[in-house]
């Protein structure tokens, strides 16, 4: 089905992927407001928030983020969370970082943690960035003890700077009293809201260019209707389009309508 709808349009490729290239990210303006905190919080060794909705370009923008870090100079550690203990978050860290991680002591993780981490700073003269996607999922007890691993030298020594992105809920998580020590360092806070019609329509026409299809295939009222069947988030407005393609392929039309995106959106949630 895919290489027909392709073939029907003339795509080079496969448009709306999931996975760009950094060199084909459109650069909006949440995803410049990303990077500029990040690099503010990068400068500081401070933490950084990145919140959205779900599909709304969190991990795209800190992909685009972290590119610009360059590998020579920069040791850059993504992790996803899970809704386990801080055990298990050191232990992520650590086998990322490349140590031993067969323990049951807190205490001794993190020892290791930071061991490896002065270790890039002092040694080899690295600087370390650590990401944590889905942070809204992190226990509140992990939130009580993370800035443990941004103390260093008796707290004298910004060598960890976290960048932490999740769901809108996040910051309700960073608002408990046990999560106070940690909320004191975040020092930038991005979140990323869904794009407006305006915005949508330019994201598409990117994006067919991309495929190597031309950039009107969208009727307007096609544009209007993936703007808000998405509720102006990326990644449904990728399914709805790709969908909305292979309708009109299906029926022979060279045009996209708003009917052909109706007809996508009964097979999405």
């Amino acid at each position: 089905m895919n290489q027909t709808y392709r073939a029907f349009f003339g795509f080079e490729r496969e448009p709306f992927a999931s996975d760009p290239a950094l060199r084909d990210i459109l650069e909006t303006e949440d995803i410049k407001g990303v990077c500029s905190r990040f690099d503010y919080t990068v400068r500081l060794g401070a933490i950084a928030l990145v919140t959205g909705e779900i599909g709304s370009g969190k991990s795209t923008a800190l992909r685009y983020a972290l590119s610009r870090l360059h590998a020579s100079e920069y040791q850059t550690i993504s992790i996803t969370a899970v809704s386990g203990s801080i055990l298990e978050m050191y232990r992520m860290f650590l086998a990322e970082l490349g140590g031993h991680t067969a323990s049951s002591s807190r205490a001794f993780l993190l020892g290791r943690i930071k061991r490896e981490v002065c270790h890039l700073v002092c040694e080899k003269k690295m600087k370390v960035v650590l990401v944590v996607d889905e942070a809204s999922l992190l226990r509140l007890e992990v939130f009580s003890e993370l800035h443990t691993l941004c103390q260093f030298e008796l707290d004298s020594k910004p060598w960890l700077p976290i960048i932490l992105a999740g769901q809108s809920h996040l910051i309700d998580k960073l608002m408990y009293p046990g999560s106070k020590t940690l909320a004191s360092r975040i020092v930038a806070r991005s979140h990323l809201e869904g794009a407006d019609r305006k915005q949508m329509e330019g994201y598409l026409a990117h994006h067919l260019k991309l495929a190597g299809g031309r950039k009107d295939l969208f009727e307007e009222a096609a544009v209007t209707a993936i703007y808000q069947g998405s509720a102006g988030l990326f990644r449904k407005a990728n399914n709805l389009a790709r969908g909305s393609l292979i309708a009109a392929a299906q029926s022979q039309c060279t045009m996209v309508s708003a009917e052909h995106v109706r007809t996508a959106s009964t097979e999405l949630f």
